[in-house]
């Protein structure tokens, strides 16, 4: 099924509107966000582009999936698969990273953000008329991941981020909680640790991000660059080899980076929010 998928996927990005431009191709474009629906509130840029469609399809994926997987009245192998995901969601993720008294309330976060980041990054290899470009009149195909858009990572790594510091105070005192920031050490070292350890809680949030940011747009960029070499050396003697390393290229992302990345990010999410419900200091 994965090898068809490819197959298929090959075919569909092999004649981008771009393309047909012979030796011009470009496969930076494909990220490229245009104001589809243009929506400006004074300095507050909310305009639908291409990122936000994905995510909103994202989102309804993620919903249908939940009910699909887990609203079963008969048992089969659609449990089977829901009662897979929610124990990984819960023993791999929830438990390792939240304190016990905290998983009812956060579980339902982790294991959410875990399939929306999951769904999202499975429909951005599945070709799509999502790219904004025509060829003769009709919408030309391709990949796009949301998640290969720094602010949209930014933008989920932000909520952890928030989420965190809010559990820390609620369960520890704002006192408590920002006094546990400070490492025992000699009170002359103070002035250099404090600065790195406040650092060093932002920096969570940037590595959040750009994690999960930049091995989307890499794998993305990866595929649409062999696929670009035909029309870059306008030869087809690359054909056999650029559908065989793009597949191979293709299969190992959806296989093995779309699942590992909405995992780690999940977890990261249930360590830092657990972490700071019981801080280490």
């Amino acid at each position: 099924m994965i090898r068809r998928l490819a197959f298929v996927t090959m075919l569909a990005l092999a004649f981008p509107a771009s393309a047909f431009a012979r030796g011009t191709f470009d496969p930076t474009k494909e990220f490229e966000q245009h104001e589809w629906v243009p929506i400006h509130l004074g300095p507050l840029n909310l305009s639908i582009t291409k990122a936000v469609v994905y995510l909103m399809l994202g989102a309804l994926l993620t919903m249908l999936l939940g009910f699909g997987l887990m609203r079963v009245k008969t048992p089969g192998r659609r449990q089977t698969v829901g009662e897979q995901i929610y124990e990984i969601a819960q023993t791999q993720i929830a438990e390792q990273g939240l304190p016990t008294k905290a998983i009812g309330r956060w579980f339902p976060y982790v294991a959410s953000l875990m399939l929306f980041i999951w769904v999202v990054n499975v429909i951005g290899f599945i070709p799509l008329p999502l790219t904004g470009d025509t060829w003769h009149g009709v919408p030309t195909w391709g990949i796009y991941a949301a998640t290969s858009s720094l602010s949209v990572t930014l933008a989920l790594a932000l909520l952890t981020f928030v989420f965190t510091h809010y559990e820390g105070i609620r369960w520890n005192g704002a006192r408590r909680y920002f006094k546990s920031w400070i490492p025992e050490a000699p009170k002359a070292l103070l002035f250099l640790i404090v600065p790195l350890e406040v650092l060093g809680q932002f920096m969570r949030l940037i590595s959040l991000s750009v994690r999960l940011f930049a091995n989307m747009l890499a794998g993305h960029i990866l595929i649409l660059t062999f696929i670009g070499l035909l029309f870059i050396l306008q030869t087809l003697v690359l054909v056999p080899i650029v559908i065989l390393v793009g597949s191979a290229f293709y299969i190992f992302e959806v296989v093995i980076v779309v699942s590992i990345q909405a995992f780690i990010f999940a977890a990261l999410s249930a360590i830092y929010i657990g972490s700071a419900i019981e801080p280490a200091h």
